[in-house]
């Protein structure tokens, strides 16, 4: 975007002229959070009133998906602006490959400094410094909720404490050594809420009177295909192990919905510990004065299924799973006392370019991502109807097999195919997410939905060609295993 169509376009809003230098970006990611685990989202329980200051004062995006429901490709998405057969990282074992564009290099090279705090998740082994951040503070794997071992410029060191806590401390400092001025890109890494779920000790008990049960369409799976029933007591089904707080399994048995309850609240509870951070972030750019010229994401990087279809974890195709938050503050997106809500379709692979287009930076070359600052600003007739996702299967969790979708406003159409070019080894699934949003009944067999399906497999080729997928290699899907994966890998 030219400048001076950035600064009349922040003049017609009534917005200062001081805002009209180029925003800082702070860019706050979520591993494993659900769409719908914020009260801004209408949670039943959960309180975020940070987090919903976003909402409140700036865009929510209520219709966000990811394209592949896996942290790495999901964050690599993010990162590029691309799919994940564009971008290479196909896994969770996979480096951003270090010759690829993204937006933090982007904004870097074009005077940004630039930080990174937290988890990175792309390369287990590796806590190393990565291309276009001038400060990088990470750790190898997963991390641990208490006391991770970072490596902060160059040296390793323990550092006591909890995890969100502790990187939003990192975080703030760095922001407060900032010159007045000179842009920043300062992006913050949380591990929660993923698993293994372990809040902070203040939050540990916040809700112990809350009753949770398993969803009632945990127990609807008579027309779903067979591999969702295969999984059931396995590490990513409702009677498995649930990520260790169940200790016998599989476990059946009505008693054992305890286990589901005791997991369900940890998770909950280390959101309240992001939604901290969050307020003492707001809190610090206040102070600073940098509010009104920062432009703020929230997001997570893909779902989560917490026990619908009978599934945890993330991977298939199901709402759970795809949909992501996404809120953004900053004065260019609108004036804080007239909120925005987005309903159309929003990716994970549009926020690259959507950020280098407020940050007046040069857009990245061969993205499939869309900048969606026209559509909050003005609206945009032309917005995408549809989108494609999909997941390749995984021998070292194999729960869920390849699958292959197309989602639309309204409908959408799921199969999953063997990878050899043999018929779907499992049934294909069709809802109407209009009149079924909580996906309960599968339409794929209802022969009065045959030319619907038609329709869609056909916007699925479409989908597939437009984005250079129509070869479409996958891995050969072994079957629904049982093993528990590797612990150092969970």
């Amino acid at each position: 975007m030219p400048r001076w169509i950035f600064i009349l376009t922040l003049f017609l809003a009534g917005i200062p002229a001081s805002a009209a230098e180029r925003p800082n970006v702070l860019f706050i990611l979520c591993d494993d959070l659900r769409w719908d685990c914020l009260s801004c989202a209408g949670h039943p329980h959960l309180n975020t009133p940070n987090i919903d200051r976003l909402a409140r004062e700036g865009v929510h995006f209520k219709n966000a998906f990811c394209t592949t429901s896996l942290c790495s490709p999901s964050r690599a998405s993010i990162l590029s602006g691309q799919y994940a057969h564009t971008h290479g990282v196909m896994n969770n074992f996979t480096e951003y490959p270090g010759d690829l564009a993204s937006f933090p290099r982007a904004l870097h090279d074009t005077g940004y400094a630039t930080s990174y705090f937290g988890k990175w998740h792309m390369g287990e082994d590796n806590d190393s410094r990565r291309p276009g951040f001038d400060y990088f503070v990470t750790h190898k794997g997963q991390g641990k909720y208490f006391d991770n071992e970072f490596n902060i410029a160059g040296k390793r060191e323990v550092v006591k404490g909890y995890y969100t806590s502790v990187v939003t401390e990192m975080a703030e400092q760095w922001i407060d050594q900032q010159e007045a001025g000179k842009p920043w890109l300062c992006m913050l890494g949380h591990k929660a809420p993923h698993s293994f779920y372990v809040p902070h000790p203040k939050h540990a008990k916040a809700f112990d009177d809350v009753e949770v049960k398993y969803p009632d369409t945990a127990f609807k799976l008579e027309d779903k295909p067979g591999w969702i029933k295969q999984r059931l007591g396995t590490w990513h089904g409702i009677y498995g192990p649930l990520f260790d707080f169940r200790k016998k399994f599989p476990d059946s048995s009505p008693a054992a919905v305890k286990d589901f309850e005791s997991m369900t609240r940890a998770y909950w509870s280390t959101i309240l510990s992001v939604d901290d951070s969050v307020g003492r972030l707001l809190k610090l750019l206040e102070k600073r004065n940098e509010l009104e010229n920062t432009l703020v994401i929230f997001m997570g990087d893909n779902g989560l299924l917490n026990g619908e279809h009978g599934m945890v974890d993330k991977r298939a195709m199901h709402e759970p799973s795809i949909r992501v938050p996404i809120l953004a503050r900053h004065p260019s997106l609108g004036k804080r006392d007239r909120p925005k809500a987005i309903n159309q379709l929003v990716l994970t692979i549009d926020m690259a370019p959507s950020i280098l287009e407020l940050c007046q930076a040069p857009p990245l070359k061969n993205i499939q991502g869309r900048s969606w600052v026209s559509l909050v600003q003005k609206g945009d007739p032309n917005w995408r109807k549809s989108f494609l996702y999909y997941y390749n299967y995984e021998k070292q969790f194999s729960y869920t097999p390849n699958v292959r979708g197309v989602r639309t406003e309204e409908w959408k159409f799921i199969h999953y195919p063997h990878g050899d070019g043999s018929p779907d080894k499992h049934m294909a699934e069709l809802y109407d997410l209009k009149n079924d949003p909580g996906e309960r009944v599968n339409l794929a067999r209802d022969p009065r939905q045959a030319t619907r399906q038609a329709e869609l497999r056909a916007e699925l080729e479409r989908l597939k060609k437009e984005l250079g997928l129509e070869k479409d290699p996958m891995p050969l899907d072994l079957g629904i295993g049982s093993a528990l994966p590797d612990p150092k890998i969970r």
